[in-house]
């Protein structure tokens, strides 16, 4: 692309800002662009009209800048400008433009310091500047004046951040260099949606109003906080220089002049102040606007073929034919029937990350709910044995029985399959909802023909209603079948000889379980109720118990763990035999191989 092409970029890029302005959106394209990012006070105003070489932007304290002004600079042999809203208009006093951005403003957000999102489009033609195009935001506050609500900080950054976000555009981030860097508002929020500062032009104001001793060196050379695109440095006019109406011309000579006599500056004074920072932002948005360009014209080209064939349906429709009428309808009905069956058979084109919604939620209530809700049931063990109980003692009447009756089974698990009922009417319940969740969900394309989309959930509504009571039928119907018959052949059937042979291997796996760790002969000494001072008693350790007797015949009295805690209580510190050892420690009883603190079994807490 030749330079000539280079140059026609950014005016290319305007007249389309232009066009989706006027069109009162952005047709879903990001265009390539600069956004003027920094706090109240820091000094864009003072930058933008450098620029310009004009005095043209609202001043005051507060918020000046109420809604984002899209400036575009257009190099021309006539100077004048333009704003979108007054075509045809071409504004030479530069204090008639300052009016109307006034005007402008407050004709939106109204007197007292409001602030919209919609913004201002302005064009200057003049010789003096480089085709550029940039977005004056308003200024990062944190206390509302006037009128303004309590979160107009938290407006200002959300309308910020509709800027900035887009990969399309540059930040160029004003700080004064006054103020501690770290704590800079514009390159924060730079950070955070540029975290690698691939997008981000950092600008340093106020150079000339630092602490004597102090300097923005290491700043400027892209030491402290490195960028991508780097820092340039400005010195703009101070208050009293704009109060006695120094002409910019003159600012920009002492601005020169302040980078080639400050020792910390001069060896990068080229590279720095406002016709520097000028090349660089032509620079820099021409380089960006190439890089886009194919990603964009694609976009574009997309875009066009989608409205193409939207045009090309509604060439020949006739809104009074009611042929049109009724095949438009058809396919509205036939789409929300698409969209509904998409969401159940889980194939839609949009995929919900956030929650669990149409089939997957009927999958859901099926395999998880419904098992929850059985397992949820209330099972009283006590309560069920009662009832066996007295159900085959009532089946016998005055009879002693031999064998429990299959009449006392059945009627115990008839009870219980009768229990199954809640659970699942509970489940056709949660079905319906999320059906009827599912048809709302569906209807929101029709919100276009709002009695269209009224009578659609209606008519499909009903119609879940109706069958949700049939459904109920069929599963009660269903549980009523297993009720009228019990099975016990099928395969499944746990019967008494199974019921035996699992209660078998149960205690089989419970005998086992409970084996032996340690035995032998312990003697317990400095017992004061036990009178010759110390006794012999076999001790048994099992994996479940601890057991002492008079002797090794198991045959004589079991003396309970509770008897040892009981001896040890009244006087008993330590006992050890067979490498075993048992004390006492504070109001705890232990018993271990290896002693206090090792591994072992506490006695005198709530588990041993």
């Amino acid at each position: 692309m030749g330079n000539r092409e280079m140059e026609e970029l950014i005016p290319l890029v305007n007249r389309l800002q232009d066009a989706f302005s006027a069109l009162g959106q952005s047709c879903l394209l990001e265009l390539p662009q600069i956004a003027v990012v920094g706090g109240q006070s820091a000094g864009k105003s003072s930058v933008l009209e450098n620029f310009v070489g004009r005095d043209f932007l609202p001043r005051g304290s507060g918020i000046v800048t109420r809604r984002p002004l899209v400036l575009q600079l257009v190099t021309s042999k006539a100077e004048y400008a333009e704003f979108l809203h007054c075509k045809g208009k071409k504004f030479t006093d530069f204090d008639e433009v300052r009016h109307e951005i006034e005007a402008e403003t407050d004709r939106v957000t109204g007197m007292n310091k409001g602030i919209s999102s919609i913004p201002i489009n302005l064009r200057v033609y003049s010789p003096h500047v480089l085709n550029l195009t940039l977005i004056d935001l308003p200024g990062i506050t944190k206390v509302p004046v006037g009128d303004q609500p309590p979160d107009i900080e938290y407006q200002i950054r959300e309308m910020i951040m509709q800027f900035i976000t887009r990969e399309n555009c540059l930040i160029l981030a004003v700080t004064p260099a006054n103020t501690d860097l770290a704590n800079s508002d514009a390159l924060k929020l730079a950070k955070e949606v540029d975290p690698q500062g691939l997008r981000t032009i950092g600008v340093i104001t106020k150079l000339d109003l630092m602490d004597e001793g102090t300097d923005a060196r290491d700043v400027l050379e892209n030491k402290l906080l490195p960028l991508r695109r780097g820092y340039v440095g400005v010195v703009n006019r101070s208050q009293k220089d704009i109060d006695g109406k120094k002409d910019i011309k003159a600012a920009m000579l002492a601005e020169r002049k302040f980078f080639l006599s400050h020792p910390a500056y001069r060896h990068i004074a080229d590279r720095m102040g406002t016709p520097h920072l000028q090349k660089v932002l032509n620079q820099q948005l021409t380089n960006h606007i190439r890089d886009t360009l194919p990603n964009f014209r694609n976009k574009l080209q997309g875009q066009l073929l989608s409205i193409e064939h939207e045009v090309e349906a509604y060439k020949n429709f006739k809104p009074e034919d009611p042929t049109r009428k009724t095949k438009a309808l058809l396919q509205m009905v036939q789409q929300f029937a698409v969209d509904f069956e998409k969401r159940i058979e889980g194939s839609g084109d949009q995929v919900d990350t956030l929650e669990l919604s149409g089939g997957a939620k009927i999958n859901r209530i099926f395999h998880e709910r419904f098992p929850f809700e059985i397992v949820k049931m209330e099972f009283n063990e006590k309560e069920l044995r009662r009832e066996i109980s007295y159900a085959i003692k009532n089946i016998h009447g005055i009879r002693t029985g031999l064998f429990t009756p299959d009449m006392a089974f059945e009627a115990i698990v008839k009870k219980q399959i009768v229990k199954l009922k809640g659970p699942s009417l509970k489940s056709v319940d949660l079905v319906i909802q999320e059906l009827i969740n599912t048809v709302k969900k569906c209807t929101k394309k029709l919100a276009n023909f709002p009695r269209l989309c009224e009578e659609t959930e209606r008519i499909v509504a009903n119609h879940i209603r109706e069958r949700e009571g049939k459904t109920k039928d069929q599963v009660l119907l269903l549980i009523d079948i297993q009720v009228s018959y019990i099975n016990t052949n099928h395969e499944d059937f746990i019967g008494f000889a199974n019921a035996q042979q699992r209660s078998s291997q149960v205690h089989k796996k419970t005998t086992i379980g409970n084996q032996v760790i340690r035995k032998g002969w312990l003697t317990i000494s400095n017992i004061g109720i036990m009178k010759g001072g110390s006794k012999g008693y076999w001790f048994v350790l099992t994996a479940e118990s601890l057991s002492w007797y008079k002797d090794d015949e198991v045959s004589h009295r079991n003396v309970s763990v509770c008897d040892i805690i009981g001896l040890m209580w009244d006087g008993m510190d330590v006992w050890r035999e067979w490498g075993w050892l048992a004390w006492k420690k504070g109001d705890q009883l232990g018993i271990s191989d290896h002693g206090p603190g090792k591994r072992g079994w506490w006695l005198g807490s709530s588990w041993w």
